[in-house]
């Protein structure tokens, strides 16, 4: 060990750190698919907020109508099934038109929505 020096620094796309002796790197960089999953995350999220928001009991069935384009819009639809089970959501029915009445949403990236639920 006197021999030998280690040291760590940073590789793009990646995280390492090193503590005790022990080295540990993580790869950060993110592709389509994460994007996407955080995206439906995100969602779940403003969904789960509108609910309490609205009083709503946690074991309320609701429809939700979502404002989507583009990666969003993708985005749901990949996650649909996870999203609905996870915001008790019969049915999201996503639309491409803003109403000018509805509190815009920011997400993340300077992605926006419109979310409305409904109970079932």
């Amino acid at each position: 060990l006197s021999d030998v020096e280690i040291s760590t620094e940073d590789i793009p796309g990646w995280a390492v750190t090193t503590l005790n002796g022990n080295t540990v790197a993580l790869d950060i960089s993110l592709n389509d698919d994460l994007r996407k999953e955080g995206l439906a995350r995100e969602v779940i999220n403003r969904i789960q907020n509108i609910r309490k928001d609205q009083g709503l009991e946690v074991t309320d069935r609701i429809k939700a109508t979502l404002w989507a384009q583009d990666i969003l819009e993708s985005a749901v639809r990949d996650n649909l099934n996870y999203i609905c089970s996870e915001t008790l959501c019969d049915d999201i029915r996503i639309v491409n038109e803003i109403k000018e009445d509805k509190e815009v949403i920011e997400l993340v990236d300077n992605i926006t929505t419109q979310i409305e639920i409904i109970k079932s």
